[in-house]
């Protein structure tokens, strides 16, 4: 462009103020790429189709449980290669800050979830002690535990023998074997069997089974016979992705969705403000000057170009310095957690939205002072009216 000397030096006509005004952009689209990312990631759960495993819980809500009595029907349906089971424990360690998932599981669950690395030898002792547990890599470095420690977990739902203590052995530690996944490290896994037995209220029933497919082509096909086996009982099921079950799981404490787009909402509202005044003032003082342009024969609609170029520039190189910070910014979040917070990088989703942000921010901010400066008069700037 022919003209983009011109409009970089307006831009800096006032350099503390375009600094200033540039960081208040940075800053947005800072916490925008940041927010957006975890938002793509809790809304993209897709279909069943191609699943390696299903998650089969309560049609009613993930608070719901089911039956244990349908381990064997569903075991029976063709296309399922293996079923596990779990049961929400939800008990806390020593304060109720101390929060993370706890789940009383089938003594195979581990067979159908191989991207847990547990020693061998662990998973034997963890197997041959009814009150052992299994607890994420994360989880035992943030509370400093180490194999044979005793845990002693308060529960909140479920007390055993009056009482709301649970003591738990530390038999195994498990990593995850995808590095991206280390937020599934900050669990707690305890056996089925010993919580069925030991708790005062709930019996023979479960959150949610794990079905393993032996072939994933046939994933929606044996989610729609699975769902069949209690169609119009009190106990429908469905079943879903795992990705979608953690979604809803997730939707329990907090509506991501919701919330990320009340921030951004107040936090571009006051960005609107701020980039406008900055504008409105910028073109203020420099009508000297846009009428010196249209004297030298600077057309009115070049004029309006100058200006709304100018407010797109100014928007989009904070908004591009932003989400390039939050692209570099989030894997070391992540990683300083140890696991307990799995931000995902910024994805193409949220790069594509925040370019059509700042376009429209640009246009929005810039289209008012521009249209002062292509209906400038030539003799009334000259004359200070």
């Amino acid at each position: 462009m022919k003209y983009f000397s011109l409009i970089w030096a307006q831009l800096f006509r006032s350099k503390t103020r375009t600094l200033l005004t540039l960081l208040s952009v940075v800053a947005a689209f800072l916490l925008f790429g940041m927010l957006d990312s975890v938002r793509v990631a809790f809304n993209s759960g897709g279909s069943v189709e191609g699943a390696n495993r299903l998650i089969v819980a309560s049609r009613l809500s993930i608070t719901q449980s089911l039956p244990i009595r349908l381990l064997p029907q569903i075991e029976a349906v063709p296309g399922v290669n293996k079923v596990a089971y779990a049961m929400w424990f939800g008990a806390i360690y020593q304060d109720p800050k101390n929060f993370f998932p706890s789940f009383s599981v089938s003594d195979n669950y581990f067979e159908l979830y191989r991207d847990f690395d547990v020693p061998a030898e662990q998973l034997q002792a963890y197997q041959k002690n009814q009150t052992g547990a299994i607890v994420g890599a994360s989880l035992a470095k943030r509370f400093g535990w180490k194999i044979g420690d005793t845990i002693p977990m308060q529960a909140t739902i479920f007390p055993r023998g009056g009482s709301n203590e649970w003591p738990l052995q530390l038999e195994g530690i498990f990593t995850a074997r995808n590095k991206e996944e280390r937020g599934a490290e900050n669990q707690m896994f305890l056996h089925w069997k010993y919580f069925d037995e030991a708790n005062d209220y709930i019996k023979s029933e479960v959150s949610f089974f794990t079905v393993q497919l032996a072939n994933p082509n046939q994933a929606s096909r044996v989610a729609r016979a699975i769902d069949a086996l209690s169609a119009n009982s009190d106990h429908e099921t469905k079943s879903q992705s795992e990705s979608e079950f953690q979604q809803a799981f997730a939707k329990q404490f907090a509506d991501i969705g919701l919330i990320v787009t009340s921030i951004m909402g107040a936090v571009f509202f006051t960005l609107l403000l701020l980039t406008g005044n900055t504008m409105a003032q910028a073109v203020r003082e420099r009508v000297p000057e846009l009428a010196v342009l249209k004297t030298l024969g600077f057309k009115d609609g070049t004029v309006l170009v100058l200006v709304m170029v100018e407010s797109v520039l100014l928007v989009v190189l904070g908004g591009l310095v932003g989400l390039g910070l939050a692209a570099v910014i989030m894997p070391g979040v992540a990683a300083a957690s140890g696991g307990t917070i799995s931000l995902p990088q910024v994805p193409t989703q949220t790069w594509l939205l925040g370019l059509g942000l700042m376009l429209a921010i640009g246009i929005v901010v810039g289209l008012l002072p521009a249209l002062r400066a292509k209906r400038l008069k030539i003799v009334d700037a000259l004359a200070g009216r």
